[in-house]
């Protein structure tokens, strides 16, 4: 039972951060990439599937780099700053949360 109720302790506290590690990662797209890939956030996050931005966002977000610098030329300044490293996977985070295939929609229309 005490084993039952770690596993489920763990489980909440991993839901817990995930959605955390979305919601700032929704704010990073509204607030650095919005503009410059000129989509809300619904319409960003569609755009693959959760397995595909998985993909999209393994090997520190390369994928995602490549694929959207050559779509967004202009934001590919903003998508290869080092100081975005870590932002860009807490967007992955958000793409992956509400990818065309989740079930989940997010908030920011």
């Amino acid at each position: 039972m005490k084993k039952l109720l770690m596993l489920l302790l763990v489980a909440a506290l991993s839901a817990s951060v995930a959605q955390a590690d979305a919601k700032s990662g929704q704010k990073v797209y509204l607030k650095t990439l919005k503009a410059k890939f000129g989509m809300n956030g619904t319409r960003f996050a569609a755009e693959h599937t959760v397995s595909e931005w998985e993909d999209l966002f393994d090997n520190n977000a390369a994928g995602f780099i490549k694929e959207y610098s050559a779509r967004f030329p202009s934001a590919a300044g903003v998508l290869t700053n080092p100081e975005m490293k870590d932002r860009l996977q807490e967007v992955g985070d958000f793409a992956k949360e509400y990818g065309s295939d989740s079930g989940n929609v997010p908030s920011c229309g």
